[in-house]
């Protein structure tokens, strides 16, 4: 009885102690991982790498062996084809099946992919709807006055799902330069 008073006690000392300091609960949520290739890589092509931190942590919540239903890979969850071509302009071997799996190569893949596209459309919201849904498809929208090349409307995204993610990397972005922006 007294083991069960004495468990309850520190339960709730716990959690106490837990409500007060929410940054730790929300670090716990928004994670940062494989912090020496996001910097690095994020210095080298000139993105946030806050941005970068939400971007993996919507695409694979840092499982580097991640597989989309699509076949996207990795940490940043490149399309094959889409990284073979970044490995080529980055001039970085590149070996199907293989590289994406590495945290470095991906992470360098995933944030050069990210900035080549950010040269297109300049504001991040348009250059995660292109990573997410493709630039052909960010042209289309643009074009057909769908959407706004300055980002000013992301509410007509017409994908529903590159909708909700650009909604949430840039949610995620904002909560992780509170945390670690300091």
């Amino acid at each position: 009885m007294k083991k069960t008073i004495i468990f309850i006690i520190i339960v709730i000392i716990t959690i106490v102690v837990l409500l007060v300091n929410s940054d730790y609960i929300l670090k716990k949520i928004y994670k940062i991982k494989y912090e020496e290739y996001v910097e690095k890589y994020s210095e080298e092509y000139s993105v946030d790498k806050y941005l970068v931190y939400a971007i993996i942590k919507a695409e694979s919540n840092f499982n580097e062996g991640a597989l989309s239903n699509k076949g996207a890979t990795g940490l940043m969850q490149l399309m094959d084809n889409t990284a073979k071509e970044v490995a080529e302009n980055v001039v970085m071997e590149y070996e199907s099946g293989i590289t994406l799996y590495n945290p470095e190569k991906n992470i360098k893949l995933g944030i050069a992919y990210y900035a080549s596209l950010k040269d297109i459309y300049k504001v991040d919201t348009v250059t995660l709807a292109a990573y997410n849904a493709g630039s052909g498809n960010v042209n289309k929208w643009i074009e057909q006055g769908t959407i706004k090349e300055d980002g000013s409307d992301i509410e007509n995204i017409p994908f529903k799902e590159t909708n909700t993610y650009v909604r949430k990397i840039l949610k995620d972005y904002e909560m992780y330069k509170k945390l670690y922006d300091v």
